[in-house]
């Protein structure tokens, strides 16, 4: 990375770090992007250059490459639902404990504001779409495809939501673990 691309990632960094201090202190509804500029010492048009909506101040993270990464780096020869799980799982053991404590500041926010709840859950329709086409060109059929990435999604959310339910106290990591054994193992079971 370049000088100003590590500027940029910094500037967008403590735009969104004075945000959630902003938003717990104060409220999401009352804190305003000018708050925020003001906080981060740069201009309202700067925080919206990096979050277009005070909403993307919550949600907007640079998670879904890291996990196609992952998800690309699996080996092939694995049943897809492993794959996907596999990597949800190392994507998020590789956060450092600044990105963890962003993750768990950012869910405490986005649970507690109905708004931005209803935005959580269509980013991860947006998650479940670049997982799929990451693995499109594999020839594996578009649905199964679709499901065994919903149902990895759900597990891992399902985690992450108990976990910053619980403050953040349970090793994330291992939560995670359990559930996506849940749904990778669900499929040995046959229906009563």
């Amino acid at each position: 990375m370049g000088l100003r691309e590590i500027h940029r990632l910094r500037t967008r960094q403590a735009i969104q770090e004075h945000a959630m201090r902003l938003f717990a202190e104060r409220g999401f509804d009352t804190t305003t992007v000018a708050d925020v500029a003001a906080a981060a010492e740069v201009s309202s048009m700067t925080v919206f250059r990096y979050f277009p909506t005070k909403e993307d101040l919550v949600l907007a993270d640079d998670h879904d490459p890291i996990i196609v990464d992952h998800i690309r780096a699996q080996p092939t020869d694995q049943p897809m639902i492993q794959r996907i799980g596999t990597a949800l799982l190392e994507s998020t053991s590789a956060q450092s404990p600044d990105e963890r404590a962003m993750l768990l500041a950012r869910l405490r926010i986005g649970l507690s504001v109905p708004a931005l709840r209803s935005r959580m859950w269509d980013g991860q329709y947006q998650t479940q779409r670049y997982i799929a086409e990451a693995l499109a060109d594999e020839g594996i059929d578009e649905f199964e495809l679709w499901v065994a990435a919903g149902a990895c999604i759900s597990a891992a959310t399902a985690a992450i939501v108990r976990w910053a339910e619980r403050g953040g106290t349970e090793d994330l990591a291992e939560l995670m673990a359990v559930a996506l054994r849940i749904v990778i193992h669900s499929s040995d079971r046959s229906p009563s």
